[in-house]
């Protein structure tokens, strides 16, 4: 065991684990936020997304050692002060059925709108790739990204 100190949805946290430790379970078990799912457990459908300096990353694969000192936003630190405007269009646009990848799916839209303001259709084809829906809800996921695009502020 070891102590890490960690910056989650902008507030300092002091946790004693096992440096090995995926980051998922640190999240989930040892701070009790749910919202990032354990999906395959070896990052291949993005049920576990966060930001991790602003990037979108599979916390599943991540060691809580190599997420202390660095900035983690899960899906409950994503709109601080309100919803985000990818969660907005999340809704508008009905994109989820069974719910379960969504905040996966919502957490790497918002990293790359951070990073391509105005995406085109392969950008996000490309950048969600990593994603998997098996509702197969990929229309409407396209269709909240770019109506998020016209409303996201830095």
């Amino acid at each position: 065991m070891a102590r890490f100190n960690l910056e989650i949805n902008g507030h300092q946290q002091t946790i004693d684990a096992d440096p090995e430790m995926p980051l998922l379970w640190v999240l989930r078990d040892l701070l009790n936020l749910t919202g990032t799912k354990y999906g395959c457990g070896i990052g291949l459908c993005g049920a576990c997304t966060v930001h991790i300096d602003g990037s979108a990353t599979r916390s599943c694969q991540t060691r809580v050692a190599t997420a202390a000192g660095k900035h983690v936003v899960t899906i409950e630190g994503l709109g601080i002060t309100g919803l985000h405007p990818v969660q907005d269009a999340w809704i508008a646009e009905q994109v989820p059925q069974c719910g379960y990848c969504q905040a996966g799916q919502i957490m790497s839209a918002a990293a790359l709108l951070a990073q391509n303001a105005h995406p085109t259709d392969s950008d996000i084809d490309n950048a969600m790739a990593g994603n998997v829906c098996r509702c197969a809800t990929y229309f409407r996921i396209r269709n909240a990204i770019h109506r998020a695009a016209g409303e996201v502020r830095p």
